[in-house]
This record gives structure tokens, sequence and C-alpha cells, in this order.
């Protein structure tokens, strides 16, 4: 596996039942998966050399990030070396025009979107969208901006977590995104209800399955609560979501674990917002809430192994992310939230803590949605040092 975030970690932890081999190629020894995989290798993925060095001898590569260069994994194939998922389909979550021109190709509702040259490139954008109509743009109150305004701007590579993208109200605001030098890819602001995500893993002969649809539930940016499966969503909306992303991964040739974020608009609509071609923060839930977790199914599929059952435990799981924060005494936190609740789950990461950093994550389930929800929340809360009692 390419990368040594905890994605890895609890990858190379899905295996260990199985006796699979796991070799590691990590950034730094202190990275969470390097932490607790016994092979090892520190290096940089994006030098080519130190990539087929890594793969010698290696089964199948597979990755916990977007980042390693589409060039680097072309190379690889042509070294006869496993690659899932593939170059072809990776290149769709590591590059978002080329997502959104492949999404638009075969028929998959999305935002409205451009690739822009400037900050003029987009108000032309923006009054584009006021001229046709489009349902969206708005201030905080609900009224409409003029010239179509706001938007979204999102490098084209390189962004997560709110990272690299922008909420621009003015051709003025829209000047920031343009200074490194690399392309921007506009979009309507979406006038959404809340965000899902639909997690689905293919194998290569393929095989795949579908998770149950989530409400994600996102703090600046960032993932705060996910929910399985979605409150309130219709049968027939989470039926369409599901095939969606089953479709997504089958037109993309993705081999592996798929998230699609998606958005579910006030009219009705289910739109695709990002693409995740490996773990995701959406899919945690289902290492304590479902038959066969993430995790697991997506070791499965980059082997080629039939995959497992991922129908839910229980009737609702939560998860809610643990964010660095102050932590005076992390035994003292454990002693009070296995106490609270013996039915917690909880997964640490081994990151050194700051603050908005993702440290870790808890799982909760049970029958009341309610009450599961505050567990979670508590636990996360005590964890992060904001609840104290």
């Amino acid at each position: 596996m390419v990368g040594g975030g905890q994605l890895a970690r609890m990858t190379h932890e899905a295996g260990i039942p199985l006796g699979i081999r796991f070799k590691l190629l990590s950034d730094t020894p202190q990275d969470s998966a390097a932490q607790v995989v016994s092979d090892v290798v520190i290096g940089d993925y994006r030098d080519l050399d130190t990539l087929r060095d890594f793969a010698r001898g290696c089964d199948v590569i597979t990755f916990d990030h977007e980042h390693v260069p589409t060039e680097h994994l072309r190379a690889l194939e042509a070294d006869g070396i496993p690659v899932r998922p593939g170059p072809d389909a990776l290149v769709h979550a590591q590059d978002k025009g080329v997502m959104r021109a492949r999404l638009d190709a075969i028929g998959v509702p999305c935002p409205r979107h451009r690739i822009v040259a400037d900050p003029a490139d987009v108000a032309a954008f923006a009054a584009e969208i006021e001229r046709d109509g489009h349902e969206g743009p708005s201030d905080e109150s609900g009224a409409r901006r003029a010239g179509g305004f706001p938007v979204i701007l999102k490098t084209v590579r390189g962004g997560y977590d709110g990272k690299g993208v922008w909420f621009v109200r003015s051709e003025d605001e829209a000047r920031d995104p343009f200074l490194a030098g690399v392309p921007v890819l506009a979009e309507e602001k979406v006038d959404f209800v809340r965000e899902l995500a639909a997690n689905v893993v293919r194998s290569p002969h393929g095989q795949a399955v579908a998770y149950p649809v989530v409400e994600s539930r996102q703090v600046d940016g960032v993932c705060d609560t996910v929910i399985a499966p979605a409150p309130g969503l219709p049968e027939d909306r989470a039926l369409e979501a599901q095939q969606l992303a089953l479709r997504i991964a089958r037109e993309l040739g993705v081999i592996g674990h798929l998230a699609v974020e998606l958005f579910e608009t006030r009219d009705g609509r289910i739109l695709v917002n990002e693409l995740a071609m490996r773990p995701h923060n959406s899919g945690h839930w289902t290492q304590d809430g479902a038959i066969t977790s993430q995790f697991a199914n997506h070791v499965r599929a980059v082997l080629d192994l039939p995959l497992g059952d991922p129908r839910p435990r229980a009737k609702w799981t939560v998860m809610a992310n643990v964010l660095g924060g102050d932590y005076p005494d992390m035994y003292q936190a454990y002693l009070h939230c296995m106490a609270r609740d013996p039915q917690l789950k909880i997964h640490m990461y081994g990151k050194d803590v700051k603050p908005g950093r993702k440290v870790g994550h808890v799982n909760t389930y049970g029958d009341d949605l309610d009450d599961v929800l505050e567990r979670a929340r508590h636990a996360a809360g005590y964890l992060r040092g904001t609840i104290v009692e």
C-alpha cells in the first residue's frame, strides 16, 4: 500500500485475519500505518525509482491517497505490476476536471461547472448561471446574489478536507485561487438539503457490493459525523444513489473501494460532488456497523477475492471523528468513555495532535438514533477535550 496514513493502518488491520503480508511505502516512520506495519519502506511516492523499488515482489499495489502521479502508475503497469485501482480509473479521483468531463460523458448528474482561467472568467460563469436561471446561488438569508454569485472554486488537483476550495461572492474574491498558477474548476453553489455518500466496492472479475447510503455532516469543510443509514432518505432515492455509484465504478473501471460524495438537493435531485477511490471517512462506520467493513472488502477486491456482505449489523450506526484538541490525559479519557458506554468502539490513529487534525474516530450503534448520536458525540467530544463530564 502506498501511503502511511490511517486508511493504510486500518486496511492492514483488516488483512491480518487473512494472513496478508502487507508492505507499506510511507513518508516517515511516525506515520499512522508505519507504527504498526512490520514491512515499511520510507520514501517519496512522487519518485518513480522509489516506487519501482518498493513494488518489486508485490502481488498488487493499492493506495491510501490519490496523490501518486498518474504517469508513475502507468509506468508500474508497464512493468507488469497490478495497480488497483489502475491509473485510468484513479485519474478521475486525482483530477476534478477529468472527473467532471467523464461524468458528463456518461450522463451522471453533477453541479454545473467549468474550468476557469481568471477572475473575469469566474464572473462570466456566474453570470451564465444567473442568466440561465439555475437554482442555488444565494446568501445566508436565501436571497439570490447579483450576477449569479456565490460560486465554488476548487483546485483541479490536490484538494481535500476543505483545502483547495473557495467560496467566492464576487469577482474580487476570486483572485486567490489563481495565485498558485494551477487549473481551477468553478462550480455552481448547489442549494442542497444535506450531503450523502454512497460507498461501493468492485472486484476485477466484476463482482460489486453497495453499502447503505449514509448522511455525512461537515463542520468547516471536514467530515464530523456520519449516520448510517441516512435518516429519512426514501427507499427509491437510496436505491438511485447506490445504483449511480455502482454505475460509476463500472464505467470508470474502479477496482477496490469507491466513495461517491453526493448532494441531496431541495428539489429532490441527487448530484455527484466528489469521488474517492480508496477507503473513505464516510465508510468508517462499517468497521463496527457492517458485516464486512469497507477495509476488509477493499482488501478482498484488490486481491480479486469474493466480496463480503455489506449489510448493517444494527438499525443505526454513527461515526464521529475525533479532531485534534486538548488531551490532558488520554488514559483517563478512555476510563471515562469506556465506563460510560461499554458498547462504544474507539479507533485512534497514533497521530500527533494538531488542532483540527483527524486523530481518531468512534462508532456507536443501536435502535434509537437520538441515543446513538448522543453517545457518539459525547465520546468524540470527551476524547477531544471539549466535553469534560
